[in-house]
């Protein structure tokens, strides 16, 4: 089937393309994780922080994967996604070599939505939950070097000082070598100076965390140390505070109970088993609390991402 457009039916969902995306790179990594880039420009247009590609990952698996989009390249026209061996889909997606084509639907999903009125941007992601966190720290970073938001007018406000900390947890080897920031974080505990190296040439800090004893890591969960942080700010800080999360369900769970003990705003982007993807099947619905009351709500399209206070109220 040649490429087209899925036109949805409801205009916040945006538009999703079909596109065979050409493998332009696959990469293993420890633990059984990998990284795929794909040359699919629509999608690669389109995409935003939290939102997410539906994969066929072989020709004898008749059902797509959801994974998270890593990182958006509109440029050059491509996507990369992580994803770790779970099941025989991902499995056979192993066996897809840099040339081969991927039948790919994205992007799906509303993805995160800082607010300008809470730059301090807290980004908490555990294990797979770590790519969109990757895309959300990246585009931050892009709006504040972007030249076209230097100059503010009538209509255009200045530029944000969005001041982004990203928090990654992962009882497995990260998928990239880990070293000692060069960026100092008041209100880290001591000893945790452990970072993901790109983060850190981009100017936006980042700790880690595991409890599998890694040099330089936080000992304990993610959560943890989102809390051991944001303990250390004052009210007037903490009311510039906006967390979003993505990860399991505990640790999405474990957020939203930070988030709610230190009164911030939180978004949480949940992870849910999918048919379809585009919410055709309502295979992925959660129940959500709406100001008529609770209603069921289609991860793949009215998601991913939720107010966490909405999706997790205790």
């Amino acid at each position: 089937m040649s490429a087209q457009e899925i036109v949805v039916a409801r205009p916040h969902r945006g538009t999703i393309f079909e596109e065979r995306a050409e493998v332009l790179a696959h990469e293993r990594f420890e633990g059984d994780q990998f990284i795929l880039t794909l040359k699919a420009p629509k999608c690669a247009r389109a995409a935003t922080p939290g939102s997410f590609v539906h994969l066929s990952c072989d020709e004898q698996v008749p059902m797509r994967r959801p994974l998270s989009i890593m990182r958006a390249h509109p440029e050059r026209g491509a996507i990369e996604v992580l994803y770790k061996i779970v099941g025989p889909g991902l499995s056979a997606l192993t066996a897809r070599r840099v040339g081969e084509s991927i039948n790919a639907l994205g992007p799906i999903g509303n993805g995160f939505v800082p607010h300008r009125e809470r730059p301090r941007t807290l980004l908490v992601g555990g294990g797979v939950g770590i790519p969109p966190m990757i895309f959300l720290a990246e585009r931050l970073r892009e709006q504040m070097l972007s030249p076209s938001s230097s100059a503010p007018t009538a209509n255009r406000q200045p530029p944000t000082a969005w001041q982004p900390l990203v928090l990654m947890g992962s009882e497995i080897p990260f998928p990239f070598r880990a070293r000692p920031s060069t960026i100092l974080v008041p209100g880290m505990p001591d000893g945790v100076i452990a970072c993901m190296p790109l983060l850190d040439e981009w100017g936006i800090p980042s700790r880690l965390t595991s409890l599998a004893g890694y040099a330089g890591c936080h000992e304990g969960y993610v959560t943890d140390l989102a809390a051991a942080w944001l303990g250390s700010l004052d009210r007037g800080a903490l009311a510039e505070v906006e967390m979003f999360a993505c990860g399991p369900t505990p640790m999405l769970k474990a957020a939203a109970a930070v988030a709610r003990r230190f009164g911030i705003a939180c978004q949480v982007s949940l992870e849910e088993f999918m048919a379809c993807a585009v919410g055709g099947c309502a295979g992925c619905a959660v129940r959500v609390m709406t100001p008529s009351g609770p209603a069921m709500k289609r991860v793949c399209v009215d998601g991913p991402v939720f107010d966490a206070k909405t999706v997790y109220p205790e």
